[in-house]
């Protein structure tokens, strides 16, 4: 009975949304509208400190500080478009670039930061065989990233490899690269020790009450929960991680297919700022390391 009450629930559900009137989505503006309307709009990621996130009712972070630099070096105000992330990136990017979130049709950004600047993610095929991101252009590295652990030395001499954690409870964000990994390498020997949080954030809170020995996260979101705490006591590991795959990977921005007149000008303008160490610094405030992505590694 359940079973066929579900069934009529969703035919119900379906039939309804056939029926409803289908909502215009915002039109994509093009480099000249952007100019005329004096307004760049960016979309960030909602709550991603030390990255994008609100501290007393301001934005914060450091994508905010490079958008907001991109919009000003563009003579363009900065407009930002808060975006809370979905289950996947390719859901991020629609709701956000080219179509639009089915709740906010009408709201579209024109450029989006945080997006990996990686030829085999931009030339991804979906299951039919067809490009997954076709209506989106992926340009702009502004910054490497990479896996990064932290651990209390009162309780943990070193981290010459993450074996160690076959005997020292390590906290992951939960769903996170770093929750996948540890709990299957070497054959899942490390899962017992491995920790689950909501976030890097409650993860490094779990170390300060000695539920884990260690933490690991993005390298950016543990130098900014280093920097948060100031206890001599944390370190910074310097293992590798085997049979990972990925450890590191470029950021960069996106905008949708049609608008590439946007990203050759913010482009140029990103340039300038990395090459004049502008990017460096900014991350410095921050209490960030910096490094340089590939295509101005290859450069120098």
């Amino acid at each position: 009975m359940r079973q066929k009450l579900l069934l009529v629930v969703a035919l119900f559900v379906n039939l309804a949304w056939l029926a409803a009137p289908v909502q215009a989505q915002a039109p994509v503006r093009s480099f000249d509208s952007i100019v005329e309307s004096g307004v760049l709009k960016v979309a960030l990621y909602e709550g991603f400190a030390p990255y994008s996130f609100q501290q007393d009712g301001q934005p914060r972070g450091v994508d905010y500080e490079v958008a907001a630099a991109l919009a000003g070096a563009l003579g363009l105000k900065l407009e930002v478009i808060w975006a809370p992330p979905g289950e996947k990136l390719d859901d991020d990017l629609r709701d956000y670039i080219w179509r639009g979130h089915y709740l906010r049709p009408d709201v579209l950004a024109d450029v989006m930061l945080r997006v990996p600047y990686d030829r085999d993610f931009a030339y991804m095929s979906n299951e039919f065989g067809e490009l997954a991101n076709d209506l989106v252009v992926m340009f702009g590295p502004y910054q490497r990233e990479r896996w990064q652990v932290a651990y209390d030395r009162r309780r943990l001499e070193a981290v010459p490899s993450v074996a160690v954690f076959r005997y020292h409870p390590i906290g992951v964000e939960v769903d996170s690269v770093p929750s996948f990994y540890l709990s299957s390498v070497f054959n899942g020997m490390l899962s017992d020790k491995t920790h689950h949080f909501a976030n890097p954030q409650a993860a490094f809170a779990g170390m300060k009450n000695a539920e884990v020995d260690a933490v690991m996260a993005m390298r950016g979101e543990i130098d900014w929960q280093l920097a948060q705490a100031a206890d001599s006591n944390l370190a910074l590991a310097e293992n590798a991680y085997p049979d990972m795959g990925k450890q590191v990977w470029d950021i960069g921005m996106a905008v949708h297919e049609s608008n590439r007149q946007l990203a050759y000008a913010l482009e140029e303008k990103l340039e300038e700022l990395i090459l004049a160490g502008e990017l460096e610094r900014l991350y410095v405030r921050y209490g960030l390391r910096y490094e340089l992505p590939g295509l101005y590694q290859d450069v120098e």
